[in-house]
């Protein structure tokens, strides 16, 4: 949900992503360039004052819906998984 409430540029979603999970820059990238092509996001250049213009990635309302379409599949994925878990422990 990185970009559900503030836009963010490329290099700070692949820092956020990799706090989190291993996963590499050129991982990344092709990802956002597929998504946006699907019309998931949507992208703009803003003047930045370190360096380069950055490349701004947006949630569309098209990927705001798919977004929260995900979410509820892994919340109803992760509460199986989690009886099942639960029903091991109870056997044991």
């Amino acid at each position: 949900m990185l970009l559900d409430k503030k836009d963010r540029y490329g290099y700070e979603l692949v820092q956020r992503i990799s706090d989190q999970i291993e996963i590499s820059e050129g991982s990344v990238y092709p990802l956002l360039r597929r998504l946006t092509k699907e019309e998931y996001f949507t992208t703009y250049l803003q003047e930045s004052s370190e360096g380069p213009s950055r490349k701004y990635y947006q949630l569309t309302d098209k990927g705001r819906t798919y977004l929260y379409e995900l979410i509820d599949e892994w919340k109803e994925f992760s509460n199986g998984v989690n009886q099942l878990i639960m029903e091991g422990v109870k056997n044991e």
